[in-house]
């Protein structure tokens, strides 16, 4: 019986090492990635872009994307996943932009439903203006996920990362706050599955095929 139960163990051995090797991998990575993007800082923008892209979630998003605007430092603005029934009228309402500047320079794009569709809305929008810089603006901790997207449609266009920082962690914890870390856990995860779904994408694909999706 003894003898059994060591050959079992001998044989499960070598996956329980993989699947520790695996699980400690994704501790390390959870903690550099949360690091990262707590210690996100709001860039000083010493020259303007060609334009300016929000990725909605929230109204601090979308005044610091006017802002910027307002402050031109890009010519025109897409707002990326407005509701279908939210009108120009409500944004009115609910930003800080005027009826001259919503008419002038700003787009919205109603189609994205996710991230993956933001960025497929972004790279519309970026060649049919022929953009090759662009301001990003989204939360802190969705500009990782966001900005490996709109990579990987577009690798000759420069990003620019403009993180919104609704909460300051960087004097503080995140382990500690627990709505912190199931945030930055939530992220992190559906990063990992962006980066490895972009991954076996890139794989398949021939240096043609690669030279191709940079022009």
């Amino acid at each position: 019986m003894m003898a059994l139960i060591r050959r079992v163990i001998r044989r499960f051995q070598p996956i329980s090492i993989i699947l520790f090797a695996l699980i400690i991998a994704f501790l390390i990575g959870f903690v550099v990635f949360s690091e990262k993007v707590t210690n996100l800082e709001v860039p000083v923008l010493t020259e303007s872009a060609d334009g300016i892209i929000v990725l909605t979630g929230g109204k601090a998003r979308l005044d610091v994307a006017i802002d910027l605007l307002k402050d031109k430092k890009g010519e025109r603005l897409l707002i990326s996943g407005v509701h279908p029934d939210t009108s120009r009228a409500v944004l009115l309402k609910v930003t800080n932009a005027d009826q001259q500047l919503l008419e002038c320079c700003i787009d919205l794009d109603r189609s994205a439903l996710n991230t993956v569709g933001n960025a497929t809305e972004s790279e519309r929008w970026i060649r049919s203006n022929q953009y090759k810089r662009v301001i990003i603006v989204t939360n802190n901790y969705h500009m990782p996920r966001s900005i490996l997207e709109l990579s990987r449609l577009m690798n000759d266009v420069q990003f620019i990362p403009y993180p919104v920082i609704n909460t300051d962690l960087r004097s503080s914890s995140w382990i500690s706050q627990g709505d912190a870390l199931r945030v930055l856990l939530t992220e992190y995860v559906k990063y990992i599955g962006s980066l490895t779904h972009i991954t076996a994408i890139w794989s398949k694909l021939s240096p043609a095929d690669i030279s191709q999706n940079s022009k």
